[in-house]
Parts: C-alpha cells; structure tokens; sequence
C-alpha cells in the first residue's frame, strides 16, 4: 500500500492537506473568487454535478437556508473519495483546503453566474466555519474546517446507509458575502436540485 506521496494527483494534491497560501490568497481578494452566497453555493453543486455526469445518470441535490444564515448542500453522489495511507489510517481527498488544480488557470469554466469556476477551497476559505460529512461504502467521516483551516481532525461520522457528500457551511459577512441566495441559478443538466428554507 502507497501513501499520499505517491498518490497520482488529478483534481487536488493528496500529499499536502493544507495550502495556507492559497487560502490566505483567497480571503485576500475575495471578489476575485466569489461575489456572493450564490457563488458558493454553485461551486459545491459543481461537483456533484460532475460526478453525476461522469456516472450517466442525474443526481440529486438538496440545498438548505438555514435560520443561522448558513447553507447545507447535500448530494446522493458516491462521496468524496477517501483512501487509506501505509498506516491504514483513512485520509480524504482535500478538496477543502487545498487548491483544485484544474481552475486556478486561466479558461476555468464558468458557473451559472457568469463567474469562473475555482473549486471548493473558496467555499471554505470565505466560510466562518464550514463542515464536510462524506458517506462512502466503506465509512462515513466528518471533519471542520475555519476559514479553509481544519479545526479537527478528521473523524467517523454516523452512518446513513447510503452514499453522498453533505457540505455546511456559514458565509463569513466580513468578505460581504450576506445577500439572498438566486433560486434561479440552481439548475443543471445532471442535478434535481431541491431548495428550501427553515423557518
């Protein structure tokens, strides 16, 4: 068995969990990344819409406002790939932390707002605190992250007994992110996405 260091890197970098850098870049400029909650929103749909087109099949999506102001997109895709290192210790992709290295180039995709695609990082990065659950066939993990940064380790999370990825998270109002999430911009080929509000 071979660890992250040898591990083929195809949207993110399994050797280095945390950019701080590249996160810090983000929270430095957060206009070039993000112009508001709805952004934010599509970045974590992306994926899931990704991943439903790579199996050929529509995905489901539910999107929640939550009384808090935060924001929980949860999919029925097969979750976030997680591996074991030489140890056997479970390490998951890091999507949250570190930079996908497909749009951090110019000609990044644009979202359904117009905006380029950059990836899950600025989700996180400009997110007070964000929470990634992922439930896969062989686990369920949980993990929190500040700003972009864990804030624990990754941890068992309670079985559903399917599969999917539930991204939570509370768009920090200092990057003047606070603003009516667009309903209109929610749509995809591959997702049925479903959104309502508490309260």
């Amino acid at each position: 068995m071979t660890g992250p260091q040898a591990w083929a890197t195809t949207t993110h970098v399994w050797a280095h969990p945390v950019d701080r850098e590249h996160l810090e870049a983000i929270r430095a400029n957060p206009t070039r990344y993000a112009d508001g909650v709805t952004h934010l929103v599509l970045e974590v749909l992306a994926y899931a819409a990704e991943e439903a087109e790579a199996r050929g099949r529509a995905g489901r999506c539910d999107v929640v406002v939550h009384d808090d102001g935060s924001i929980s997109v949860t999919d029925d895709g097969r979750g976030t790939e997680t591996r074991r290192d030489e140890q056997g210790r479970v390490v998951r992709k890091p999507v949250m932390a570190t930079r996908d290295v497909r749009f951090f180039e110019q000609g990044a995709p644009r979202l359904a707002d117009g905006l380029p695609r950059h990836g899950m990082s600025v989700v996180a990065a400009l997110s007070t605190w964000l929470r990634h659950t992922n439930h896969r066939g062989e686990g369920s993990w949980t993990q929190e992250y500040r700003h972009g940064v864990p804030a624990q380790e990754l941890r068992e999370a309670e079985p559903t007994g399917g599969t999917g990825t539930t991204v939570h998270f509370l768009p920090d109002p200092g990057f003047g992110l606070a603003g009516e999430l667009d309903a209109t911009l929610l749509t995809d080929l591959w997702l049925d996405v479903r959104l309502r509000r508490e309260g």
